[in-house]
């Protein structure tokens, strides 16, 4: 038995006769009756008994009739549920986040909720190189990173570059505006990344590139802690500017980096190449194109004025 025939069956009990049974599914008579008749040679049971021109359901009848509706209403739901699915509108989305994350990013997934509200959230937060492997090993489908990195399996979208600064404890005194990495070589900074990761690869990579060599007296990747410290003067760091707008309200003082090792570091969404992507995650690309992009170049613009 199919649900080809449990939907012959139901309309037959709900229209009472062969004859506008077969009408309402486009059928001729004698195809419905051998397939009424062959249900009930499988299931050894009278499913319907004549009474004058109708017919009338028995007991087997409606205990069957009661299981098909259920089953009916799962197939719909079902089919209903995969073409959300397949166009986005449900399901879920797999993302990954640079452990220092983007502070546009929970505006985004409220817009992105705003405008499918079916879907779930699977959100992993880790270092960039880690994240990529997340997404090559399709745990998640998509993730942001802090690059350079090797991103030859991936696809990129390029979100925008993000500036870092010298923080400071605001007892610490020094004249207003950038300061070059020469000007702080000698102060002991605590970096808010392990060694090996991608933050501390840029901010060494940034005083190499000067041939300075930088007072490092530790790492530090509870970045609330951190900020405690540089708060207190225990040391000074070097920061991404995301980490400025989470991070408000310490007593610290922040410096834009100048000179030929002005350090900045991209921002990129990346995706497995070669590989199927859920509608979801093309859906929530394409805010980012639609939206988000739009927003920071808008801020660019405005910063470069």
């Amino acid at each position: 038995m199919d649900i080809r025939q449990l939907r012959y069956f139901a309309a037959i009990v709900e229209e009472g006769n062969i004859s506008a049974a077969a009408k309402r599914l486009h059928l001729s008579q004698p195809p419905l009756s051998q397939q009424l008749k062959a249900m009930e040679l499988e299931l050894g049971a009278k499913l319907l008994e004549r009474s004058g021109k109708q017919l009338e359901i028995t007991e087997a009848g409606r205990t069957l009739y009661e299981y098909a509706l259920q089953m009916l209403q799962l197939m719909e739901e079902a089919k209903l549920e995969v073409q959300e699915v397949g166009n986005g509108t449900n399901g879920r989305l797999s993302i990954g986040v640079n452990t220092f994350s983007v502070t546009e990013l929970s505006d985004l997934l409220q817009r992105f909720k705003r405008r499918y509200p079916k879907v779930t959230y699977q959100i992993q937060q880790n270092e960039s190189l880690h994240l990529c492997r997340l997404v090559r090993d399709r745990i998640v489908e998509l993730a942001i990173i802090r690059m350079p990195l090797d991103l030859e399996d991936f696809s990129v979208l390029h979100l925008y570059n993000e500036p870092f600064y010298f923080i400071a404890s605001e007892q610490e005194k020094r004249a207003d505006g950038p300061v070059s990495l020469e000007d702080i070589q000698h102060t002991p900074l605590m970096l808010p990344s392990t060694q090996g990761l991608g933050v501390h690869y840029l901010i060494l990579e940034g005083f190499s590139k000067c041939h300075l060599e930088p007072h490092i007296v530790g790492e530090c990747s509870d970045i609330s802690l951190l900020m405690d410290l540089v708060a207190a003067g225990f040391c000074a760091s070097i920061v991404p500017e995301t980490l400025l707008k989470r991070y408000k309200g310490y007593a610290i003082q922040a410096y834009p980096i100048s000179g030929p090792a002005e350090m900045s570091a991209p921002v990129g969404l990346i995706w497995l190449k070669h590989h199927r992507l859920s509608s979801t995650a093309h859906n929530f690309i394409q805010l980012f194109e639609q939206e988000v992009l739009e927003c920071w170049s808008s801020r660019t613009l405005n910063l470069e004025s």
